[in-house]
């Protein structure tokens, strides 16, 4: 039977854990204990140990590289204990090879069931070692070093579930249940802070449909006995070179896949997900479009076009960090709405920024499309019951009627005023306060603007660009685009086709 030793310079610690072992009969024939790290180097040195379970905290920074030559010699079964729930510590249990990390506090049964697990691998280790005493090619234990370092392994090929509940929170009632469940061969449970990854041994083609089943059994199975929703990632490359470390990397990578598919799902992956790539950003043309529609004052124009450039039924997804800069995009052409119309204070503002946050953080996409629905029907109910008592934005409304004429050559700042009832001199004042530059100079960044996404997307000549946005010639047009981007349009053109 294997031999344990509790380290911690808390006694009650080391006390409450050995009354634990020797109270449910967990079958270790020895239970040492040490309250400082000379205890800790004596015993390794002196005792056979398989399992070391280790206060992190106790460990001073001259004594860090002794303990690792220690473990690395003996090879003993690790398991970590800390208070502190950080990153540095979870990274030092790594090193260790730990094969799990306690949070203080943790529960006596956890503790039971996790201690009961290694002692019976111990068990089972050592008998392999007697059998085969002195043979090449003793499969090693999978553990979390395998996961976070592109390390071989030997003898099996290994398929990874990973598991993320919605409330991260419940994930060690989810890990109870796991260890609880029926599975036909048992996966190596190794849980971290926001995923818990179970490795399958495959050994044959049909164990794949198998596992496959199995999850979704599974799945159901949490249904009916959890109020989280779970979403599931089944990770089976037949690779025989991929690494524990490569499948986990491209199978944690899958998990984004929920941003689409919301909870309640499992996705099967085989090979790395290919993203489709995506201008995150709004064209002028659909900065106008969105503008118009909000002004328009129609909902169910702007929930079409939401539905139809938000809905993605199957692969290639777009990668959900550029769909969230689009939204973020969309919800600029709303800030200015609201900036037009006076509303950008008191709950509405608390609103807008909540709906910001969703934007940035809500894990599936249908959620944020909704809550940004639901905020601009609000605004628009709220200018229509206010229309006659809030004044519009005078510059708001002069930089719209810019957008929608900038591709008039005849256009003036004399056009603009007039069109918000101002006189020129006093638009031309407030509009160089407001927004830091002056009618003539937004005009041209419009234009050069435009003229860049034709020069991109388009094979218009140089002529028909000028004329589309508003130059009075060719010539004037390349003078200026080349002040203002520092490269010809003919050059700007070649640069990005390469």
């Amino acid at each position: 039977m294997p031999s344990i030793m509790i380290a911690d310079r808390d006694p009650n610690e080391r006390t409450g854990m050995g009354w634990l072992v020797s109270s449910c009969a967990i079958p270790y024939k020895k239970v040492l204990s040490a309250g400082t790290m000379a205890e800790v180097f004596q015993l390794m040195e002196s005792q056979t140990l398989d399992v070391i379970c280790l206060e992190l905290d106790m460990i001073g920074k001259g004594q860090w590289e002794r303990l690792k030559l220690l473990v690395e010699q003996y090879k003993p079964t690790v398991l970590v204990t800390t208070a502190e729930a950080t990153f540095e510590r979870a990274m030092q249990g790594i090193e260790l090879n730990a094969r799990d990390l306690w949070i203080k506090p943790q529960t006596p049964e956890y503790i039971r069931r996790v201690l009961t697990r290694c002692c019976q691998e111990r068990s089972r280790r050592n008998q392999l070692n007697q059998e085969e005493s002195g043979a090449p090619g003793v499969v090693r234990e999978v553990s979390y070093q395998d996961l976070f370092f592109p390390r071989p392994l030997q003898g099996s090929t290994y398929a990874l579930m990973l598991a993320q509940l919605e409330d991260p929170k419940r994930h060690p009632e989810l890990l109870r249940f796991f260890e609880d469940y029926p599975f036909r061969d048992k996966p190596i449970l190794l849980p971290t802070s926001d995923v818990i990854v179970g490795v399958f041994s495959v050994e044959d083609p049909e164990a794949s449909a198998l596992l496959q089943q199995t999850a979704k059994r599974l799945l159901m199975d949490w249904e009916t006995t959890g109020d989280s929703p779970l979403f599931l990632v089944m990770y089976d490359s037949q690779e025989l070179e991929q690494s524990l470390y490569e499948k986990y990397k491209e199978a944690s990578e899958a998990l984004s896949i929920r941003f689409f598919k919301g909870y309640r799902q499992l996705w099967v992956v085989e090979n790395q997900i290919n993203w489709a790539t995506i201008d995150p950003f709004l064209t002028p043309s659909e900065q106008r479009l969105w503008v118009d529609m909000l002004h328009g004052g129609d909902p169910e124009e702007l929930k079409q076009w939401m539905y139809k450039h938000f809905s993605y039924k199957e692969e290639p997804f777009p990668e959900p960090g550029l769909l969230r800069i689009r939204l973020t995009s969309i919800l600029a052409q709303v800030r200015r709405y609201m900036k037009s119309h006076g509303l950008e204070q008191g709950e509405l503002e608390q609103e807008y920024h909540q709906v910001f946050e969703t934007i940035l953080y809500s894990p599936i996409l249908y959620r944020i499309v909704v809550e940004l629905l639901l905020f601009i029907q609000a605004l628009m109910d709220l200018v229509q019951n206010q229309r006659d008592e809030v004044r519009p934005d005078v510059i708001e409304q002069a930089i719209r009627y810019m957008e929608r004429r900038y591709s008039d050559s005849d256009l003036r700042l004399e056009d603009v005023a007039r069109h918000v009832d101002r006189s020129p001199a006093y638009f031309s004042t407030l509009f160089t306060q407001k927004q830091g530059v002056t009618f003539r100079q937004l005009l041209t960044m419009l234009r050069v603007k435009e003229a860049s996404r034709l020069l991109m997307e388009t094979s218009l000549s140089v002529g028909e660009i000028a004329q589309q946005t508003g130059f009075v010639n060719a010539n004037y047009f390349s003078k200026i685009f080349k002040e203002k981007t520092g490269t010809t349009p003919r050059l700007f053109r070649n640069r990005k086709k390469r």
